[in-house]
């Protein structure tokens, strides 16, 4: 078995015992549970468990700004933990995880577009039709606010070939 492959089965696993333990959203008496899956599906930073390093993914359609969330309004979702300013946008997320949460999983659409799972950087982003998309490099951002649509096609007919090659 590859070191990659055992990396991944340990955080499968301490998904898995964080979704057993019933992990409770910081100030809600709701109960959020975390189903084991694959978090390569998602962008996740496999040492805290945060996806797109910690920043709340509302506030990029509430503030028009990339902006640090806080340990204290935490939830989890999609097999991470997202953080957030305050508690409306964690709950804005909860509602609509589709809605607010990084297209493609947080991977750069362009590269996504070439077959390439490549993360995106939560400081480089874009809202597009109403959906927010992270890239690797501004260069490829500035590639896909001059033509969505281009790399959206390409995308989202090779995004389904990428997610089962990242399941594995």
């Amino acid at each position: 078995m590859t070191a990659q492959r055992q990396e991944r089965n340990r955080m499968r696993l301490r998904i898995a015992l964080i979704g057993l333990l019933g992990l409770v959203a910081v100030g809600s008496s709701v109960p959020v549970i975390v189903h084991a899956g694959t978090t390569e599906r998602l962008v996740v930073d496999r040492t805290t468990g945060l996806a797109i390093d910690g920043f709340d993914p509302v506030a990029y359609f509430t503030d028009h700004q990339a902006r640090q969330g806080q340990s204290e309004f935490e939830a989890s979702a999609k097999g991470a933990v997202w953080r957030f300013c305050n508690d409306d946008n964690r709950k804005f997320f909860l509602a609509r995880p589709d809605i607010y949460g990084p297209q493609f999983g947080g991977y750069d659409p362009v590269a996504v577009a070439r077959g390439v799972p490549l993360a995106g950087n939560a400081l480089i982003w874009l809202i597009s039709g109403q959906r927010l998309y992270l890239f690797d490099r501004e260069e490829n951002r500035d590639a896909f606010a001059a033509n969505p649509e281009r790399y959206l096609h390409d995308a989202r007919e090779r995004w389904p070939g990428l997610l089962a090659t990242l399941a594995e």
